[in-house]
């Protein structure tokens, strides 16, 4: 398989997945993925920035980690919501499995093919990927509570 195909596999199955969820679901957790989308986007631009990673193969003209960010990410985060919102704990321990089984297993994978590169070795070894992860896995998930209006105040009635 070219690391092209992995790319764009990466891309484009994910949302194919949606055929799969109801439609009344892909309305409710839209707004999570594309919250998902943003903060990833800003998240990777940092990182290139701060040369902690860099991605060597992606989808022309595209760069850096487009097909993650914009695929696996954001549709993962409405499968998870879709199972798991409304319990907290089984969500921060879902995404604690799926960040490590990234940084553990997918990342070396995808690094040994040369797709994306990690070039500060310590951080992802170090306590900060993990601390990074979960700090944005708490705002997604309290931005999907205030999306679902769980912040709001209740309206009172002016009689």
């Amino acid at each position: 398989m070219t690391n092209q195909v992995i790319v764009w596999s990466m891309l484009i199955l994910p949302w194919l997945s949606l055929f799969f969820m109801k439609k009344e679901e892909i309305r409710r957790w839209m707004p999570v993925a594309l919250f998902t989308m943003v903060t990833n986007t800003i998240i990777i631009d940092i990182g290139v920035g701060l040369k902690l990673w860099e991605t060597r193969v992606n989808i022309f003209p595209l760069d850096q980690m487009i097909s993650f960010v914009y695929g696996v990410l954001p549709i993962a985060a409405m499968w998870i919501f879709k199972f798991t919102y409304g319990r907290f704990w089984l969500y921060f321990v879902i995404e604690i499995l799926l960040s490590t089984l990234f940084i553990r297993v997918i990342h070396p994978w995808l690094h040994r093919r040369g797709i994306f590169i990690w070039l500060n070795q310590d951080f992802l070894k170090g306590i900060w990927i993990y601390i990074m992860t979960i700090t944005h896995y708490l705002l997604i998930y309290l931005y999907g509570m205030w999306q679902d209006g769980k912040f709001a105040r209740p309206h009172k009635n002016r009689s």
